[in-house]
């Protein structure tokens, strides 16, 4: 459970874990009725890309501070505006990348535990300028 992630996880995760509850829960209704108000949609829109993303393969293990920078560009809505059917590529190009061009930040997140004010504003950075060129 949540006990035994760190703070990190706990920061991102935390929100995810209500908005796919969230999600479940009108995704169920929604398959009912077609007038969705524009909360109702955007709720659904980031439910499917949030669990797009929590997709892993099989023998691939992820360092936490991977995952945190993941689960970060979804859950601060980021990703809200990307086809589904990306999100898979987004996060393997994503990664490559932060992993190739941003060690400092994944070792601070690391070594933190948490998710810093700088570390938040420096991901948030790298994630938007990501964006403006994946394709």
């Amino acid at each position: 459970g949540s006990a035994a992630q760190t703070r990190a996880m706990k920061q991102v995760a935390g929100t995810m874990k209500l908005e796919l509850a969230q999600y479940r829960e009108v995704a169920a209704f929604a398959q009912f009725g077609s007038d969705l108000d524009a909360a109702t949609q955007q709720l659904l829109n980031r439910g499917v890309r949030l669990t797009e993303l929590l997709k892993q393969g099989q023998y691939s293990p992820m360092a936490i501070e991977e995952q945190v920078a993941v689960i970060y560009a979804g859950v601060r809505g980021h990703l809200d505006k990307m086809e589904p059917s990306k999100i898979t590529k987004f996060e393997k190009a994503f990664l490559q990348h932060v992993i190739s061009q941003h060690q400092d930040l994944l070792a601070a997140i690391r070594s933190d535990g948490k998710i810093s004010e700088a570390s938040d504003a420096k991901l948030k950075e790298i994630v938007l300028n990501f964006l403006s060129s994946f394709e």
